[in-house]
This record gives C-alpha cells, sequence and structure tokens, in this order.
C-alpha cells in the first residue's frame, strides 16, 4: 500500500501541486504522508549522520556499518541525509550540549522527507548521579533538547531519543533494536518519544523479518480496528495469533484469523477464568503461549456529574479489571510448560490515561491503571526474562473518529506534530516491536503513538 493512500483528503490534497500553493498563502498546515514500513524495507535508504565522538556514537557507527548502511561522521559537507543520531551518553554538563546541537541544526537543513533525529543519553535518575546537579541537569536538558526538536520538524520528520540505564551501552540488543525502531517506517507516528533501556538483556533476532516467527501470540479485541491491524502486523513478523472477541463479533473475528493465519476464539475476557480459558487452549493447540495484547476495550463517555454506576463499571471492567486478573492467572502458571519464560505483555493504553480528556473520568482512570499495571508488574516478569510495556495512542484514523463531526475530527487531526491522525498499524508497529525477543531490555514502559500530541508529555 502507498504512503499517500493511507492519509486523508487533506493530506492528499495539500501535497498537490494547486493544493500545496493554496496551503502556502493562506499558512494552512501541510502535512506530508508518512513512511511507513513495509516487509524487506531497509531502515533508510540515505546517507546516516552521527554527531559525536562518545562511545555510543563509535558503538551505533559500527552496527550501522555492518548492515551495510551508509554512515557519516562530518557534517561539514552539504549534503542530504535520511538520519541524525546525537551521542550525548558523556555529557557531564549543560555546557557541553551546544557542541552537538549546533552542528544538529546546521545538519537539519539536509534532512530529508520522512527523515529520523534520535538522541542518545543517559538516564537523569541514575543511582551514581542522582545527587549531582550538574550530570542531572544535563540529561534531563537533552529531554528537553529532544521534545523541543521533535516540534519543529517538517516534512514527516521526527526526533526521539533513547535514553541507557548507567550499566547498558549501544552494544546491547535491545538499545540496538529501539534504535532500529525508531528509524525505521515501524515508527511513523511515534514523536517526542523516548524508550528507556534499563538493563542489556534481549536478543537480536536472526532474520529482522520476521522477529516474532514460531511465537503464539492472543490479542484480545481482536475481530477489527486496532486489533485486526495488530493481529495483521504480528503474522507479519512471524507470529502465529490467537484472536479473542466476544460471539457478537465472530463473523468479523474468523474473518481477520482467517486474513492472517491464526485462530479466532470466541470468549468473555471478563469472564472471572478467563486467564485459565486461554492457557487451556493455547496449550490444546500449540502447547505454548508467548504473549499477549491486552487490546480489547470500550467507551462510556460522560461528563462525571451524569456519569452512572453501569457506565463506570462496565469500562472499568473490560479496561483494566480483566486485564489485571488475566495477567495474574497468567503469571501464576508460569513453571508448567505452558507459559513461555520470556513471556511478554502489551496493553493498550491511552493519551486520555495521561493527560485526561473532558468526559472521559471512567476511560482516563482505567488507562491509567494500564500504565501503572504494566509498571507494577515489570520486576516480576523480568525474572524469567519476560517484559510487559504499554502503548498509549493518540488520535488514530478509525471507524470511531471517522463517524466524529467532520471540524472536531480535522482539528484533532491537525493537534499534533505531525499535523495528521495516525493509522491502526502505527500502534500496532509499536506492540509488535514490543513483543520481539530483542526488546526485553525495555520494560515497564509506556510509548505514545500520537505524533506528539498537544496534550500531555
Amino acid at each position: 500500500m502507498d504512503s499517500m493512500s493511507q492519509t486523508d483528503g487533506y493530506t492528499r490534497f495539500v501535497n498537490r501541486p494547486l493544493g500545496k500553493q493554496v496551503a502556502k498563502t493562506l499558512g494552512l498546515p501541510q502535512p506530508v504522508p508518512l513512511r511507513r514500513h513495509q516487509k524487506g524495507d531497509r531502515l533508510v535508504t540515505g546517507p546516516i549522520l552521527i554527531v559525536g565522538d562518545s562511545e555510543a556514537a563509535d558503538a551505533v557507527a559500527q552496527q550501522l556499518w555492518a548492515e551495510d548502511y551508509d554512515v557519516r561522521r562530518d557534517a561539514g559537507l552539504k549534503q542530504k541525509f535520511s538520519a541524525i543520531i546525537v551521542a550525548f551518553d558523556e555529557i557531564q554538563h549543560p555546557n557541553d550540549l551546544s557542541a552537538h546541537v549546533l552542528v544538529v541544526g546546521d545538519a537539519l537543513r539536509g534532512l530529508g522527507t520522512n527523515g529520523r533525529v534520535i538522541t542518545i543519553f543517559r538516564d537523569p535518575q541514575g543511582p551514581s548521579v542522582a545527587t549531582d546537579p550538574n550530570v542531572v541537569a544535563a540529561r534531563h536538558g537533552v529531554e528537553g533538547f529532544t521534545r523541543s526538536l521533535a516540534k519543529e520538524m517538517r516534512r514527516g520528520a521526527t526526533t526521539n531519543g533513547i535514553v541507557l540505564a548507567e550499566d547498558v551501552d549501544m552494544t546491547a540488543p535491545s538499545a540496538y533494536a529501539a534504535l532500529r525502531f525508531f528509524l525505521s517506517g515501524r515508527s511513523a507516528y511515534v514523536a517526542g518519544q523516548f524508550l528507556n533501556v534499563s538493563t542489556a538483556a534481549g536478543i537480536t533476532p536472526e532474520d529482522q523479518d520476521a522477529p516474532l516467527d514460531e511465537k503464539v501470540i492472543v490479542v484480545t479485541g481482536a475481530a477489527r480496528g486496532i486489533g485486526a491491524a495488530i493481529s495483521e502486523t504480528l503474522a507479519r513478523d512471524g507470529a502465529t495469533v490467537m484472536g479473542i472477541d466476544m460471539p457478537s463479533a465472530g463473523e468479523a473475528l474468523t474473518s481477520v484469523m482467517n486474513t492472517v493465519g491464526g485462530i479466532a476464539v470466541q470468549m468473555d475476557i471478563t469472564a472471572q477464568d478467563a486467564g485459565h480459558q486461554l492457557l487451556q487452549k493455547a496449550a490444546q493447540r500449540f502447547g505454548r503461549l508467548d504473549g499477549i495484547v491486552h487490546n480489547a476495550g470500550i467507551t462510556r463517555d460522560k461528563l462525571l456529574a451524569n456519569m452512572d454506576d453501569s457506565k463506570w463499571d462496565a469500562l472499568v471492567a473490560v479496561n483494566i479489571a480483566a486485564p489485571l486478573r488475566i495477567n495474574q492467572q497468567l503469571v501464576a502458571a508460569r513453571g508448567e510448560g505452558v507459559l513461555a519464560d520470556n513471556f511478554r505483555i502489551t496493553s493498550l493504553a491511552s493519551t486520555s490515561g495521561i493527560a485526561g480528556n473532558r468526559g472521559q473520568t471512567n476511560y482516563g482512570a482505567a488507562k491509567a491503571g494500564v500504565i501503572g499495571m504494566s509498571e507494577a508488574l515489570a520486576t516480576t516478569l523480568a525474572e524469567t526474562g519476560g517484559s510487559i510495556n504499554a502503548v498509549a495512542p493518540g488520535f488514530i484514523e478509525t471507524a470511531m473518529t471517522d463517524a466524529m463531526p467532520t471540524a472536531t475530527r480535522e482539528v484533532a487531526r491537525r493537534m499534533n506534530s505531525l499535523q495528521q491522525g495516525g493509522r491502526p498499524v502505527d500502534v500496532a508497529e509499536a506492540i509488535a516491536f514490543f513483543h520481539t525477543d530483542a526488546s526485553a531490555g525495555i520494560n515497564g514502559t509506556t510509548l505514545r503513538v500520537c505524533g506528539q500530541s498537544m496534550v500531555g508529555k
């Protein structure tokens, strides 16, 4: 599918000669079609500039050279770049920032459409520096620089950051996996965000086009929309999908599973023994279970003054109570031979759970709970090599957003750094990344897939 076909009508219009002129004359937003991943794609197609001469910079250069990418270490040559990687891993004081950021500023003039800027720095909360105001200020400075630069990007370009724990370097599988994710079209709708690599855990896949090969992964709410996109993306990357949805969605679920070569399971995830049911079905069909994606969710929007207990309780039951109960039952089954030691969980949070949203006190509470669940379970899963993370979508083009009033929808689309809505596949790509063994060192985090929405962080 070409990039233009995945855009809204306004974006298609302003990327035609007449539309470009109209938008320029009237000062209107000028979003461009985003580069999204297709199987077999290279990370980038042009030169990659690495700024800095630190240990991380050298490691990244060696890794990218080994994959036959055109790596440049000299920004002085006036040239076009597909990506700029800036290594701040050795800075000790905010004064150290200027040497790199001014180089980046000059190089940005040559950054191509859908380009990438990636910063690399160390955790400001690292125990050995937590009381050193110079170092902590410098590292937080990189965070602020990254978020702010992301808002200055144009033509579909993004800026994101990789945060390394003090005992982790860029040779760690998860660190390099984070770099590959941010460089690629998989991160098309991720801007101004960070991946925290907390340990050196992880295994680099033998085949980067099939990083989920032989894995069995459950997807709840798989019959349509984002759930269907998640199923398709996991299957593309080699996984076998167990799609879960209510009996009322049985026909649509079967259609999706037939498309991806998975199996359809009709069940109510709010059942008290839902986790046990999933384990039993996985054991009978595959003899193993490698991961679960908690995607199923509902909305029951009302101002709190007009909220009744049925709207509150029904939403909480599906969006957070069910995932909590299922996770508890799955984790309790470790060591019984079905659940993989490196079991991975990814849950759908929301920007509403981070920044709040009018009329969604119930939804915001549940999705904030999802974020808390991920943080709390991370250590437990890491004990056997597993992980749990959350993905928080922003404005994603679905049947639900199609039903919004036109003016409201258009405003919502433009209120982010990329000036357009995301696609279900953008959420799916982040989830697929978190289910790879290469990402094992990224645990307990929440990644926003929102184009750097103006709400929240």
